[in-house]
């Protein structure tokens, strides 16, 4: 789920062995996410927790179309995660890049690019 500094073509040479982004992970700069940290894991808590619940309505046989019901609110749930997340990353890191000019400019405008694509084929 971590959209928000992962590497791309664009910014492979920028990676350090992890495949973590240098611009986004250096010393001082804080994903737009940390501020809302907690928000994002009781979101995700809350979510783990509907995953269960389907996985119980599984073990109990229940109707088809309420576990779908329930399926779907789930894949809703993290589209909101997935857009807050990125909606944070162009806040902070894309606009910290933008501030800062250069070729890093052009790549987290790339990366950027990138995320929304795979979010609009999800």
């Amino acid at each position: 789920m971590s959209e928000n500094c992962e590497p791309n073509d664009a910014t492979a040479a920028q990676t350090n062995e992890a495949g973590a982004d240098s611009y986004c992970h250096a010393a001082g700069h804080e994903h737009g996410y940390i501020r809302d940290k907690g928000r994002y894991q009781r979101r995700l808590a809350r979510i783990e927790g509907q995953v269960r619940g389907i996985e119980r309505m599984v073990d109990e046989e229940q109707y088809c179309i309420d576990i779908l019901t329930q399926v779907s609110a789930i894949q809703s749930a993290l589209r909101n995660v997935a857009r807050g997340l990125l909606d944070d990353h162009m806040r902070s890191c894309v606009v910290d890049a933008v501030k800062d000019g250069g070729a890093e400019t052009d790549s987290k405008l790339d990366e950027v690019s990138e995320a929304i694509s795979r979010l609009m084929r999800s």
